[in-house]
């Protein structure tokens, strides 16, 4: 403990930088997919590209970070790697989605997705871990939901991408939750398991002449760049997320899907009154989950600091 000492008046500041530079980060993600996209890449080769250099980076850092023990360990534990597959169908399922939304003009139904995730995430506690939903947690709960009907009458349907990947990314954090591996050293193992897939596909779009990352070098930069940008949002997320309290980033996750957004307006898709509507409701569930989260820290800390008072 001594060691860490001097450091330790910066961390927090540190922590708070890097936990905004992730959320940034998946924030402005679209772009790199849209660029791509405007380039000839489809959803596939994208995914496909985002799988194999993830690898090279991921690989980089779990060596920088000495983890790679961990990495042995899980393919030496069946039960480990059992429930490492299962975590890498949902991540891949997520990529796969997200890609092909933030291509196809759906980046605000993407965005809506990572709204409804952390009031998803309440409901996942209550039904497997027993936690406790407070009103304001109920009363966020029902925002969301309202906002997501108010969605499916905007676009005639229910909105499937949205609640596809919600539910994914849910899932996914919880599996990890149960795996006794650092982030970092998980992600790596993903990705090792959705390289020969990957690899697989890239090869076969240059034996047909489909593929197009490799057709310019300018191509392939952009094809290089879904590696950092898959696994450094990541490294900053866990690194953060050890050092600040969950209130403070529950508050700043809501930063990565109001980017998202904002990206979705720019990009020229339809924001008609009744997504207006919703996205006003799924903002107010937002709102009261992130003030309720943060008046819970407040009020814990209080507790905390009375009772080391002397009597």
């Amino acid at each position: 403990m001594s060691a860490m000492a001097p450091a330790s008046s910066a961390t927090p500041r540190a922590a708070l930088v890097s936990a905004f530079g992730c959320y940034v980060m998946w924030g402005f993600m679209p772009l790199l997919f849209m660029g791509q996209g405007a380039l000839g890449f489809d959803s596939l080769e994208i995914l496909a590209h985002r799988a194999l250099w993830a690898v090279a980076v991921a690989g980089l850092l779990v060596l920088l970070a000495k983890q790679g023990g961990q990495v042995r360990a899980a393919f030496a534990s069946p039960k480990t790697l059992g429930w490492l597959i299962l975590s890498t169908l949902l991540i891949g399922v997520n990529w796969g989605l997200y890609v092909w939304a933030t291509t196809h003009e759906a980046t605000l139904e993407a965005s809506l997705g990572y709204y409804i995730n952390p009031l998803l995430n309440m409901v996942v506690g209550l039904w497997l871990f027993r936690e406790k939903i407070d009103k304001w947690g109920w009363v966020a709960i029902g925002l969301a939901a309202i906002g997501v009907a108010f969605q499916t009458a905007a676009l005639g349907r229910p909105p499937w991408i949205s609640i596809v990947l919600a539910i994914s990314f849910a899932s996914y954090g919880v599996i990890r939750k149960r795996v006794p591996i650092d982030a970092q050293a998980g992600l790596l193992v993903e990705c090792l398991l959705l390289v020969p897939f990957g690899l697989a596909w890239v090869l076969w779009l240059q034996h047909t002449g489909a593929g197009v990352a490799f057709d310019s070098p300018v191509n392939t930069l952009w094809a290089l760049a879904n590696g950092p940008a898959t696994v450094l949002p990541l490294a900053l997320f866990a690194w953060s997320a050890r050092r600040l309290p969950l209130s403070t980033i529950g508050f700043i996750q809501f930063l990565a899907p109001t980017l998202q957004f904002a990206v979705g307006v720019w990009a020229g898709e339809a924001l008609t009154p009744l997504r207006v509507i919703s996205f006003a409701f799924i903002w107010g569930g937002a709102g009261v989950f992130a003030a309720a989260a943060l008046f819970r820290h407040r009020a814990a800390r209080e507790a905390l600091k009375r009772s080391a008072e002397p009597v």
